[in-house]
């Protein structure tokens, strides 16, 4: 293990070809779906933050309950949409970047919608009631909520980041694993285990913690800047 360390620092320190290659793909799937997730998520959480309807204490709920749902159980559903039996067969989905995005814009949607709606309904209702009475249009009265709740909309979508980069079901499930082209970090982290190249796998496993390292400190500088 002394030996495969050393070999792991040397692949990092040499940016080896077939590590960065690997690095790439988590990292730039982990951003595509966490911006769809973020550009649906963040409008519902504020819907459901402003909104008055019927269904709305049950949705909040199950946002949250949807927050811990397993990478395998989105992996399933999501295999069964979109493979060649499912209703989305016919696009040719199924291991491809874009089934590995669709998978994990689900692990992010109710991730963002629940920390943008707990965001925004923390937000002191001094300033709606003060810009109500300044006659304020509706979304002029939102923009400024937004704005008081950038701090922990900017910690929603750190979340979720954190959530997919990590995530190793369905990256699995829906995009098999093929060399160069859906194979990322933590599956191919499992691959190179299991086939005992151990250097491979550990430079892996420092890269992928070096990133959650910078996910989370990320968090926390942003969570204490919102601190008086």
């Amino acid at each position: 293990m002394g030996n495969a360390f050393v070999d792991a620092l040397r692949l990092i320190g040499g940016a080896d070809r077939e590590l960065v290659a690997i690095t790439w793909n988590s990292v730039r799937f982990s951003l595509f779906s966490t911006a769809a997730g973020a550009l649906f998520g963040i409008p519902f959480g504020v819907l459901l933050a402003f909104g008055r309807f019927t269904g709305r204490r049950f949705l909040t709920a199950l946002l949250h309950t949807l927050m811990a749902l397993p990478t395998v159980v989105v992996g399933l559903l999501v295999y069964s949409m979109i493979s060649r039996s499912g209703p989305f067969g016919s696009f040719g989905l199924l291991f491809s970047p874009g089934a590995i995005v669709i998978g994990q814009t689900v692990l992010v949607f109710p991730i963002v919608t629940s920390l943008v709606y707990g965001a925004v309904i923390a937000v002191d209702e001094g300033l709606r009631e003060t810009l109500i009475t300044l006659g304020a249009s509706m979304p002029r009265i939102v923009w400024k909520t937004l704005m008081e709740a950038r701090i922990g909309i900017a910690t929603a979508i750190l979340s979720g980041f954190g959530r997919v980069i990590g995530e190793v079901g369905v990256s699995m499930m829906l995009g098999g694993n093929i060399r160069w082209y859906t194979r990322t970090m933590t599956t191919a982290l499992a691959l190179e285990t299991q086939k005992g190249d151990f250097s491979l796998a550990l430079s892996l496993g420092i890269v992928l913690m070096i990133l959650a390292l910078g996910v989370n400190l990320t968090l926390n500088w942003t969570v204490h800047r919102a601190r008086p």
